[in-house]
């Protein structure tokens, strides 16, 4: 009985501290995502988390410098300038007029300091001037 005693008890040890790691990897792993006009209304706590913020690159605002790229997103009439200082490369489609969302946390200075920056470049992905859109394939009817 003994054994099954220091058995179980050592099983429950295990289980309750897998438990709390994974509650706290949850924790960690939460992302937020505002608007550029919601971030700058953020208060106390709140700009803490981790989150994501959408938006438009500027024109002409992309300053590569070595260990950083700093440039300015716009989203509905509001800027906001973001240091990115994460280790992979930028997206190829990361592009003046892109389509960009940063995940990182605000600074104390007004800027948002980015891990993370993904990018679309909606033009690449227009049809060509008297093209025809790919779905438009004939339907046989067959499957």
């Amino acid at each position: 009985m003994k054994k099954r005693a220091k058995f179980g008890i050592g099983i429950g040890v295990i289980v309750v501290s897998m438990a709390f790691l994974a509650w706290l990897g949850y924790g960690e792993s939460k992302t937020y995502y505002h608007t550029i006009a919601e971030l700058q209304t953020l208060q106390g706590a709140a700009l803490n988390h981790r989150m994501r913020v959408g938006g438009t690159v500027e024109p002409g605002t992309i300053r590569r410098m070595a260990g950083r790229v700093d440039f300015v997103l716009d989203g509905e009439g509001k800027t906001l300038p973001v240091t990115y200082v994460g280790s992979d490369p930028l997206p190829d489609t990361f592009v003046d007029k892109s389509q960009a969302l940063v995940e990182g946390r605000p600074a104390s200075d007004g800027r948002f300091v980015a891990e993370v920056v993904q990018a679309k470049c909606a033009s690449k992905y227009e049809a060509a001037p008297g093209g025809t859109p790919a779905s438009s394939a004939k339907q046989t009817g067959k499957y």
